[in-house]
């Protein structure tokens, strides 16, 4: 019995070692399926970041495909700089200030022509005066003495730097050299600073300037000769597209509002109330780019003394013609032409007919100009179209004055009021467009040169 007793313990024992290391080896197995559940999950989730990133890179390259030459041209324009560290004949000749080519090509190349030429300019012509006024500085402190130089020094660096830190607000060295102003105060303030302790300082002074020169030239001939991005053209047609963006708003009027098909549904999420909201931001970009323009030298139809101030005046009035636009279209999105009263059915069309006429006229208008700003030829039937949008305007006006139901007048009275406000606003577009055309000689239409041609004929 007591071997029988200890045989059934042996095996019970060896039952449970038995289940104990087939748990083992079942949580072994389950534990690794869930560290390879877990990586795997997390390379998914890597994959699909680098996918998505992909695809954001791949989308902003085709946007603009002028942003992946401009990235190969700085590229360009850092791999022949760097020529001067690797030639040792040049390095002899520059010796370490060779590296300020290289902090000069990258601090210097703009995605414009205007904008590399406005940021080598200006830093080349502060270097070169900064570093004349501290040399300069440095033979007058140097003949005080030993304890009188650096005084002197500090004196001098006080009053340089406070001066050309407040001419940083004067606007009109703000707009167009801010950049060299900051320049000028860091080369002074290196150059003064290091003369008490550097001996060959006009070696020095000279070396970097040649340096600066050499990554200024590069950053310039890469620019202009290699596939130019020129900010004057950029401006061109931004200013021309926002002119076609408000004709698209004032066509969509035309169509979902006042036109014949026009449902009474709400116009909310209809892509014309949108065209018009990025002229709204756009003041920043048009200054930037007028900025740029004014540097760069006469391009393709564009002279050296192309009037580019002229196409921020146009973009002032196409903002104020947005701001317009956006009243107009809070308006219709909360009130639908079935919400008219039915009282008077008459007037009711009469309003949406002549609503229809002044948006129509007025898209016309607005696609002429843009037309014209874009051929650079003088608008010629504008003024047609604006004397047609007036004219139904001053209609509508006369229609509600003659009118007595109270309800009916106010919501026809907002419509023409906001839309006369647009037919205003074109107008004075139109007249800019118009002393553009002046001041950049314009050409004339083949067209208009002809009636031009035969009025002369009839009148000799």
């Amino acid at each position: 019995m007591a071997i029988m007793h200890s045989a059934a313990v042996e095996a019970a024992a060896a039952a449970t070692e038995h289940q104990t290391n087939a748990g083992v080896v079942v949580g072994g197995g389950g534990w690794l399926a869930g560290c390879w559940a877990r990586l795997r999950a997390l390379l998914e989730m890597v994959g699909r970041w680098v996918a998505g990133f992909a695809r954001k890179v791949a989308g902003i390259a085709a946007d603009d495909p002028r942003r992946v030459v401009h990235s190969l041209k700085v590229g360009l324009a850092l791999t022949l700089v760097s020529v001067l560290y690797y030639v040792t004949p040049l390095f002899k000749g520059f010796g370490v200030s060779t590296l300020w080519a290289v902090l000069t090509v990258v601090v210097v190349m703009e995605y414009t022509v205007g904008g590399t030429l406005s940021k080598g300019l200006n830093r080349a012509f502060a270097t070169l005066v900064a570093g004349f006024i501290a040399v300069g500085a440095h033979q007058v402190a140097n003949r005080c003495g030993a304890q009188g130089e650096p005084i002197l020094l500090a004196i001098f660096v006080f009053l340089l730097a406070s001066a050309a830190t407040f001419s940083r607000f004067i606007p009109e060295i703000k707009a167009r050299y801010d950049y060299g102003v900051t320049i000028f105060i860091l080369t002074f303030s290196l150059v003064a600073v290091s003369s008490y302790r550097v001996e060959e300082l006009i070696q020095l002074a000279h070396q970097r300037f040649s340096t600066i020169v050499v990554g200024v030239a590069t950053c310039l001939c890469t620019t202009i000769f290699v596939m130019p991005v020129w900010a004057g053209e950029d401006l061109h047609k931004l200013t021309a597209g926002n002119l076609d963006k408000l004709a698209q708003f004032l066509e969509g009027m035309e169509i979902e509002c006042f036109g014949e098909n026009a449902s009474a549904e709400n116009l909310e999420g209809k892509t014309f109330l949108q065209a018009y909201k990025s002229i709204l931001n756009s003041k920043a970009t048009e200054d930037s780019l007028c900025n740029f323009a004014k540097w760069e030298p006469g391009h393709g139809k564009f002279s050296f003394r192309h009037p580019w101030s002229q196409y921020q005046k146009i973009g002032a009035l196409s903002r104020q013609c947005a701001s317009s636009m956006e009243a107009m279209a809070s308006y219709v999105i909360t009130l639908t032409k079935s919400q008219y009263p039915e009282a008077n059915p008459e007037l009711s069309l009469k309003v949406r007919t002549a609503c229809g006429e002044m948006s129509s006229h007025s898209a016309q208008a607005l696609r002429e100009l843009s037309a014209a700003i874009r051929t650079m030829t003088v608008p010629s039937t504008t003024n047609n179209s604006m004397s047609a949008a007036i004219k139904a305007a001053k209609a509508l006006r006369s229609e509600i004055s003659e009118d007595k139901a109270l309800l009916q007048v106010m919501h026809a009275a907002v419509t023409a009021s906001l839309l006369s406000d647009l037919v205003t606003q074109v107008k004075k577009i139109a007249e800019s467009v118009d002393n553009l055309a002046r001041l950049a000689c314009f050409k004339i239409p083949e067209k208009s040169q002809k009636d031009v041609v035969v009025v002369i004929n009839i009148m000799s």
